[in-house]
């Protein structure tokens, strides 16, 4: 039997204050959202002044990078890329850059979704939480 990763309360905290402090630095107002394996939410913050929007907008970004393994631009690119079917794919509904998986020892873990200011932004500010975990 395999075992695996899983992402705590601890981690969930150091991810989202890292994120936090990126988005403050740069005085960016935007919601973050961190996810399981599986997609499912176990952390949502919305910072002052960011759009009520973006509370549903991060976690969908998070449930695709954890749910197809891979950065949620990867289907933005595709459907750009004229691949208009991937709009359809059941259970995918943030199809937008923003969305970044937590991977360990090639395996994820979680993902995290960001949303509030370009798309480039947002995963910067995904990153640099992830990063806080030393991943």
């Amino acid at each position: 039997m395999q075992t695996k990763a899983t992402l705590e309360l601890a981690d969930l905290k150091t991810i989202a204050a890292a994120a936090e402090a990126e988005a403050l630095k740069n005085k960016w107002a935007v919601t973050i959202a961190i996810v399981d394996d599986g997609g499912h939410l176990l952390w949502l913050q919305r910072l002052d002044d960011a759009a009520p929007i973006s509370a549903q907008i991060a976690p969908a970004k998070a449930r695709t990078a954890a749910t197809g393994r891979r950065e949620s631009k990867s289907y933005e690119d595709m459907i750009n890329g004229g691949r208009f079917s991937f709009l359809s794919a059941p259970g995918l509904e943030g199809l937008l850059e923003g969305g970044v998986p937590i991977m360990k020892d090639g395996h994820c873990i979680g993902a995290i979704g960001v949303s509030g200011v370009k798309s480039s932004e947002d995963v910067q500010i995904g990153r640099a939480g992830i990063a806080a975990i030393g991943l």
